[in-house]
């Protein structure tokens, strides 16, 4: 049984884990993000409360937490989402000499991205693939979480990928093409969607406005710029595209979504889909697809059917009566995250402690 926490700027969310379930419902605290002092309490507060309630010991504390952090240390780094944490805080040992147990930290994205492999979105899509009597498999993740700022990690059969210096998948400093000037956070982040709905929109910073409010705007339910709303999500759309294209590239996996922003998925997808499935045009009569993969929406039906049904076909080895499968079309799929991203998170820290103890 192991401890997790997800350490937003805002909330912190605990859990406790065994088997790959949480064996508690989670639990939710106040933060509060600019003060080490009160910070730290509500870190005891929430192991405190998840530890009374259980009928047996922990074996680790493992938990997400935002960069720049030295993961393998366990000291947390100027943190922009929780200002308390100043000039360096060694809070794997504060817990661990708390609480006598083992404490790992890591990236959320990460964390998000190893407990979908897991548990979630990846074991997810080859059980569709088995359903259809598909042989492929999928072994390659690629998670990502939209929302306050723009994280990610990559799976690859059954590892995860954190780099020489715990900072692989910093998806957030990415460049793009659309806008060249900004790394991609700065157009795939609900700062982006706000800043895009005020600016086409036509309206300053007087007026309060959240994500929900501008997809419930573009949903027709409240009062607004609809066509402001729309153009949002759509340019977070092409942004968030341009920089999945290069990924799948690279990591040649599956792609799945999580934060807050992903429930908005309806409204950014198509563009998304469309950066993905382009053309590079400088050919004039013979132009390049932007990638080598065919990729399908799973978030719909139709990508779904698409990828799981049976493209390739059996080719006899002469002389023998073995087979092998061809299928010479190249597929990945993309969707959001059935899991939910605190669940994936805390999946991520509990199999990632697992892990490390049996190291």
């Amino acid at each position: 049984m192991v401890l997790t926490f997800d350490a937003g700027g805002t909330n912190f969310v605990f859990s406790a884990i065994q088997g790959g379930e949480e064996i508690l419902d989670p639990v939710t605290f106040p933060s509060h993000a600019d003060h080490l002092e009160r910070c730290l309490d509500t870190i005891r507060k929430g192991f405190d409360h998840m530890l009374s309630r259980l009928d047996q010991p922990a074996v680790a504390i493992s938990f997400a937490i935002p960069g720049p952090t030295d993961y393998l240390h366990g000291v947390v780094g100027d943190l922009k989402n929780l200002p308390g944490f100043r000039g360096g805080v060694p809070l794997g040992k504060i817990l661990e000499n708390q609480y006598q147990l083992p404490v790992y930290m890591n990236n959320d994205g990460d964390l998000y991205a190893y407990g979908e492999a897991l548990g979630g979105f990846l074991p997810e899509v080859n059980r569709m693939m088995a359903a259809a009597n598909n042989p492929k498999r999928f072994k390659n993740l690629i998670g990502l979480t939209l929302g306050t700022g723009f994280g990610g990690g990559f799976v690859t059969d059954g590892m995860l990928i954190t780099g020489d210096n715990s900072i692989a998948a910093e998806v957030w400093i990415i460049s793009n093409s659309i806008t060249p000037s900004r790394n991609a956070e700065e157009e795939v982040s609900i700062r982006a969607v706000i800043r895009n709905y005020r600016a086409h929109a036509g309206i300053g910073e007087e007026e309060t406005l959240t994500p929900k409010d501008i997809y419930e705007i573009a949903s027709g339910t409240r009062e607004g710029n609809r066509e402001a709303a729309l153009f949002a999500f759509e340019s977070m759309g092409r942004h968030l595209g341009d920089v999945i294209a290069n990924l799948i590239s690279l990591m040649d996996g599956l792609v799945v979504m999580g934060g807050g922003i992903a429930g908005a998925d309806r409204f950014f997808m198509p563009a998304l889909m469309k950066e993905l499935n382009r053309e590079f045009d400088f050919r004039r009569h013979d132009p390049i697809p932007r990638l080598i993969q065919k990729v399908y929406n799973l978030n719909e039906e139709a990508g779904r059917k698409e990828l799981s049904e049976i493209s390739g076909k059996y080719i006899g080895i002469p002389g023998t009566d073995q087979q092998v499968y061809y299928d010479q079309e190249p597929r990945v799929g993309i969707g959001t995250s059935r899991l939910g991203t605190s669940r994936a998170i805390s999946l991520g820290a509990y199999a990632f402690a697992l892990n490390q103890l049996d190291q």
